[in-house]
């Protein structure tokens, strides 16, 4: 095997049985890795220096396509299921062997990383790639190494992606071609079959979110956070769509990370080095700081191009409505050097409430925190998938079910203590419609949204007079700066109010209906926190 590039001292690919690869670039310059990439035919620069690709068939996650292995690590400990699928030991070794031998006789890509920016708790990693803009992307949103610290990595966790194998079902225990499988005893990660990038990082994000909680008692989190100049730091959950990313790119605070934290006895820290945006409508008046990031060394993925041919036109969604853009977190101006920061002062849940009925933001005490993240919910709209004709709610645990290999209620537990011991302030921030549902009613204006996360951040809804959504079980307040009052009562907005008040107990049902899954989980304490069910019972009476 032909080694070229930054090589650390352990230069062996022996553990996971690639040694005999043809050739291997370690840790190549982003440069290089772009010019392999354009020397392949497989990828074109934008007019900013971005890269930009096609990621094939999977332009997203195939969370039916996830497997986790079932031994004696996991067996007792996995909340199984169909997000947490089972693959046996045997199925996987069997796809790690073909895996390797489809790789024997190629050339490879291979990054040691690191994710966790708090030494206590980070995991070393090496990825191997088949294609080099995969590598780009490990670059770009894993904690990057200096020269030094490559030199001595000593990887815990290996990843190999081979998006041009196919596997076969019968053989590897999987449901197609496509395949991401974490195995915790050997410690790899194999995705073959997709070239969607996001399932690299996604599959660590699982291993974190297995080992942080009771290895080192640290609460993962599918969230975006930021801080003020004074220190105060800010996290944002919420499912895709909802405002995550945007929300925490603000001029006036300090990036911390945009997608994957943890929660320690001393504060937050980011799992990334990177951020990875939609760019689906960007633009540099709504969102200026992502916008401005996509510039040399930035991986596009599967955007649409102006005539010229460079100029990406981020209104194309031909392709996917899932455009990406993937840089270094340092790429956003003033971004926070160490990835961490002290513990939250505020925490919003934003959930895009395409049925209208939902405040702009209600205040949570611990018990409706824990309910709503158990809950993890926000409606998609028509459009965003094929055969969503009308919206339909989506609950998603933790606001991250897809990668949570325990019960939603150990998460939720640890957050209710973390809630507790820290005195944060819990919000439910509604970034969907208002004066009707999708189709009739209009789109919360993010100004408004804006408007309102810097009141809550800047202690102006602390005092206010708040009201009580007896069907939701919220705090509401009745008045915040810069938001028409209407629009704080959502019943107000609408012409219709007995329309309302179907809606609203038809939406607080769902939410009752989705935590009954998890009634043999759930406490007391989280189960008060949900809508009050005598109140919908008399709506819909």
């Amino acid at each position: 095997m032909k080694h070229i590039g930054n090589l650390p001292n352990n230069v062996s690919l022996q553990a996971i049985g690639l040694e005999g690869v043809a050739t291997a670039h370690w840790n190549l310059h982003p440069s290089k890795l772009i010019l392999q990439t354009l020397l392949r035919g497989e990828g074109v620069l934008t007019d900013t220096g971005a890269l930009s690709i096609a990621t094939g068939e999977f332009t997203g996650r195939s969370p039916k396509d996830r497997f986790i292995v079932d031994d004696g690590k996991t067996h007792s400990r996995v909340d199984w299921g169909e997000i947490n699928q089972k693959m046996s030991p045997d199925h996987f070794g069997t796809l790690l062997s073909d895996v390797q031998h489809y790789m024997g006789d190629k050339t490879v890509f291979v990054r040691d990383a690191a994710v966790g920016a708090d030494p206590d708790t980070r995991i070393n990693v090496r990825v191997v790639t088949e294609k080099s803009w995969s590598n780009l992307f490990v670059y770009n949103m894993f904690l990057r190494l200096d020269p030094e610290q490559i030199k001595f990595s000593d990887p815990a966790w290996h990843i190999v992606c081979a998006p041009g194998y196919q596997a076969d079902p019968v053989r590897h225990g999987c449901r197609q071609g496509n395949v991401s499988a974490i195995d915790f005893t050997r410690k790899i990660i194999l995705i073959a079959g997709s070239g969607y990038t996001g399932e690299i990082k996604k599959g660590m994000f699982s291993v974190m979110n297995f080992e942080l909680p009771e290895v080192h008692n640290v609460l993962p989190m599918h969230c975006s956070s930021n801080m003020s100049s004074d220190g105060d730091v800010a996290v944002f959950f919420g499912l895709s769509g909802t405002g995550k990313t945007t929300l925490s790119s603000d001029p006036s605070r300090s990036l911390i990370g945009d997608d994957e934290h943890g929660w320690t006895k001393d504060g937050v820290f980011n799992m990334e080095g990177g951020c990875y945006a939609k760019t689906i409508d960007l633009s540099a008046e709504s969102e200026p700081q992502i916008f401005d990031a996509i510039k040399y060394g930035a991986l596009l993925e599967n955007i649409g191009f102006k005539e010229d041919g460079v100029t990406p036109n981020y209104e194309d969604d031909s392709i996917t409505p899932n455009t990406r853009v993937s840089y270094p977190v340092d790429y956003i101006s003033g971004a926070v050097e160490s990835g961490m920061g002290g513990h939250p002062t505020d925490v919003f849940f934003l959930t895009c409430d395409a049925f209208g009925v939902l405040p702009p933001i209600s205040k949570l005490d611990a018990n409706g925190a824990m309910f709503h993240f158990i809950s993890g919910y926000t409606a998609k709209v028509a459009g965003t998938e094929a055969g969503v004709v009308e919206p339909q709610t989506t609950f998603s645990a933790c606001f991250g079910a897809p990668f949570l290999p325990l019960a939603p209620t150990d998460y939720a537990n640890m957050l209710g203590r973390l809630i507790d011991e820290h005195g944060v302030r819990m919000w439910l921030v509604n970034t969907g419609w208002s004066g009707g549902g999708y189709g009739v009613g209009s789109r919360m204006k993010l100004s408004y949204t804006r408007a309102i996360i810097s009141a809550a951040l800047n202690g102006e809804l602390h005092s206010v007079e708040m009201r009580k959504d007896d069907v939701f079980n919220l705090d509401v307040p009745t008045s915040c700066p810069g938001v028409p009052s209407e629009l704080l009562n959502p019943r107000e907005t609408w012409a219709d109010k007995d329309a309302f008040d179907k809606v609203s107990a038809d939406l607080a049902l769902r939410f009752v209906d989705n935590f009954a899954k998890f009634k043999n989980t759930a406490t007391d304490a989280m189960r008060s926190g949900g809508p009050n069910v005598e109140e919908v019972a008399a709506l819909k009476s």
